[in-house]
């Protein structure tokens, strides 16, 4: 496997450059020093931005991109076999890493590489950690799924040993990464297109967790069942964090305020790691026990919806404890965090309606998006969801149509295909008879034109809408704003 040296900079073609991971990637290894172009299938802002630093992007699949003077090429898991670049590539012998293989690589530049795991709540826990590590001025360098404002972007690259990342399952991707400190946020049945089932999912975790080195550390949800299984033989530091004081952190009292933001009662064992030599992790600040009050319960205030994001924050704490990051730092930047696009995002008001975008895609992630909701002002609660890929339409159509009768009215919109072909005969008009089947109304339009149409005659003053989905459906929302 062709190896990348930070010492020695070469010039690394991105096919796929555009993707929210890629783009990161290529950042970092533009800021230093590498030679780095790519292309995409066409602009976006995220590509706009790799331009305005100096990154040449081609648009378009041309073999014509590849050229003689490319050191390494780095694939998107959705380039295959019949792509003209990728055939250009290896006709001239090119080495090239996937994804993965690339950031696994840049995990080893750094001496406290953070990986951040789990079916859900990536985005969310990474993010919030991002900004602890931001209030304690680690100067970190940062990987997130999704867009953090307090960064003006998905990435950051800075100058100390801290590297923050979070860790895909899908494809197995996440068993290419060397993390010192891993966290395991949640098991659960998803991404069937690859896994067999959950036996198998809970399989590649538990080969994720034995990466871990000896003078490492495991952050894990004592939530997830049977999660002893996943740390057996594990040589490296396990923490627990969830529900109930058999975790070594867990949250009491939680209560929602008028705006459906939550704080809690932290409870906190108050210890810190310490690597192989003897030395603290991280910043060299105090842990626990001079916090006021010797560990005592404090409450901590989130600016974020929904009991998910307890669970979440209760995970970035734990790991803030690990690397010795004051508690004072931590609760105030927990305190000022409000959230990544797309994730229970504020859009704006029409006509009276409040418009929220996020990116549930999945049963669970439905459930806690819309549970969080009922706590937000709101009349009635309406949920525009976009299915995305047909595999995971019909393998949890039940599940969907369950979690998605939490909201008052719900409206359907052709399932986002993704990297799928529709060959499984799923269609949203099942989802959408699934639903009614429960006695919860349930429209269905093939057009975005057709949805918005229905949402401008039928959402009134102080209602509540949701537009959700891991496709492009917050263009719905986008448009009725504009209007």
């Amino acid at each position: 496997m062709y190896q990348i040296d930070f010492n020695h900079p070469v010039s690394v073609y991105f096919v796929g450059i555009g993707g929210i991971s890629m783009s990161g990637l290529a950042e970092v290894l533009h800021e230093a020093g590498f030679s780095v172009s790519g292309s995409d299938w066409k602009s976006s802002p995220i590509t706009q931005v790799l331009e305005q630093k100096g990154i040449r992007i081609f648009y378009g699949e041309d073999a014509s991109h590849i050229t003689e003077d490319i050191d390494c090429a780095v694939l998107t898991s959705a380039v295959h076999e019949d792509n003209l670049e990728f055939a250009a590539i290896r006709q001239k012998g090119i080495p090239y890493l996937s994804r993965a293989q690339l950031l696994g690589q840049i995990m080893k530049n750094y001496r406290l590489p953070i990986a951040v795991s789990g079916t859900h709540g990536k985005t969310t826990t990474t993010s919030m950690l991002s900004e602890i590590l931001l209030k304690a001025d680690t100067d970190p360098t940062l990987s997130i799924g999704g867009i953090l404002k307090s960064i003006g972007g998905n990435v950051r690259v800075g100058k100390s040993d801290f590297f923050l990342t979070e860790a895909c399952e899908y494809t197995n991707s996440f068993l290419s990464f060397f993390p010192k400190i891993a966290l395991i946020l949640n098991v659960e049945e998803d991404h069937l297109d690859f896994f067999k089932d959950l036996e198998d999912i809970r399989h590649s975790f538990q080969r994720f967790a034995h990466l871990l080195p000896q003078d490492g550390a495991l952050i894990i949800s004592g939530d997830i069942d049977r999660w002893q299984e996943l740390t057996e033989g594990l040589s490296c530091r396990i923490i627990t964090y969830g529900h109930g004081s058999c975790c070594d952190y867990y949250a009491s009292d939680i209560v929602h305020d008028e705006q459906g933001n939550v704080s809690f009662l932290l409870h906190s064992p108050g210890t810190k790691l310490t690597d192989s030599d003897g030395n603290s992790f991280g910043s060299g600040k105090e842990p626990c026990n001079s916090w006021p009050g010797d560990c005592q319960p404090l409450r901590v205030f989130l600016q974020v919806p929904g009991d998910h994001n307890v669970h979440n924050a209760l995970a970035a704490i734990a790991a803030a404890d690990l690397l010795g990051i004051s508690r004072e730092d931590t609760l105030s930047a927990l305190k000022e965090f409000h959230g990544t696009d797309r994730r229970f995002e504020y859009k704006g008001n029409v006509n009276g309606v409040t418009i929220i975008d996020d990116y549930a895609h999945h049963p669970t992630e439905i459930t806690a998006t819309l549970r969080a909701a009922q706590n937000y002002p709101h009349k009635t609660l309406w949920c525009m969801f976009q299915p995305h890929t047909y595999s995971r339409t019909k393998a949890f159509m039940e599940q969907f149509a369950q979690a998605l009768a939490l909201a008052d009215r719900v409206v359907l919109t052709d399932i986002y295909a993704a990297r799928e072909k529709d060959t499984l005969g799923v269609s949203s008009q099942d989802l959408q008879n699934a639903v009614r089947k429960l006695g919860r109304d349930c429209d269905y339009f093939p057009t975005f034109e057709e949805a918005e149409k229905f949402l401008l005659t039928n959402c009134i003053n102080g209602d509540l809408l949701i537009t959700m989905g891991a496709g492009d459906v917050v263009k719905i929302g986008e448009s009725l704003l504009g209007k």
